[in-house]
């Protein structure tokens, strides 16, 4: 079964599963992506309370960041099913959440929870309209998605980069441009959860293990915080 997910693009190659007892579900999928959403928040929770010094601050951002790309790439390339190393990168991830998104909410109070309820909104309601089927994983709209998240992430990373020599691209500034960018980033983080949709549906018809909910959960969080990021990032800097 070929995923259409920019996360999970490798192959599942695992036999067909004819136990139904013995097979992913959407409710097991549903459950791992809200354990590992709570795995995130605590850890999110935890180091906006603890890690409070710049230096601590900078070090937990850069660390964390670094680590969950690797995982990241790891987790995809090897396609990893073990919750543990999965529910590692949400640890990390939270840590990174946290730190930043507390700099944040001291420069533009209530941004977070905008952020938080911008991003569940658009999930739930991308989540009605793959139900109602007005939207459609089409392998011309998975393409087209795909290639723009991905254009957006080589950007973001050459945006990383250049900051560490002062510099930054004029599409992750405040501005126009920036506004115009922003609302790109966050309609496309969107539709990939059109993507997601249909990659939990077919593994669920393809009757793939139980395991691999674990993984499909992975590819839902993914999803989630790049929304989150690209929300507040919008809401920062409409607030400037």
């Amino acid at each position: 079964m070929q995923s259409s997910n920019p996360v999970l693009t490798r192959r599942l190659d695992a036999p067909v599963v004819l136990d139904p007892r013995a097979r992913v579900t959407l409710d097991g999928v549903a459950g791992r992506t809200l354990a590992l959403i709570a795995v995130t928040v605590l850890a999110a929770a935890v180091s906006w309370n603890l890690l409070r010094t710049p230096a601590w601050t900078g070090l937990a951002a850069l660390g964390s960041t670094l680590a969950t790309l690797v995982l990241v790439l790891v987790i995809t390339i090897k396609q990893i099913t073990n919750p543990l190393i999965i529910s590692g990168y949400a640890v990390l991830q939270g840590v990174f959440l946290g730190v930043v998104s507390r700099e944040l909410e001291q420069q533009f109070p209530g941004i977070v929870i905008q952020a938080v309820i911008g991003t569940f909104g658009v999930f739930l309601a991308m989540a009605a309209l793959y139900r109602a089927r007005i939207l459609r994983a089409s392998r011309r709209f998975a393409q087209v998605i795909t290639g723009a998240l991905l254009g957006i992430l080589l950007l973001s990373l050459l945006d990383l980069v250049l900051r560490f020599f002062g510099g930054s691209l004029p599409i992750y500034r405040a501005g126009t441009l920036g506004v115009v960018f922003a609302v790109i980033c966050v309609i496309v983080g969107a539709l990939t959860f059109v993507l997601d949709f249909d990659q939990v549906e077919r593994a669920v018809a393809g009757g793939l293990p139980p395991r691999y909910g674990w993984y499909l959960a992975f590819g839902m969080l993914v999803g989630l915080i790049f929304l989150y990021w690209q929300i507040i990032r919008l809401l920062s800097y409409l607030r400037r």
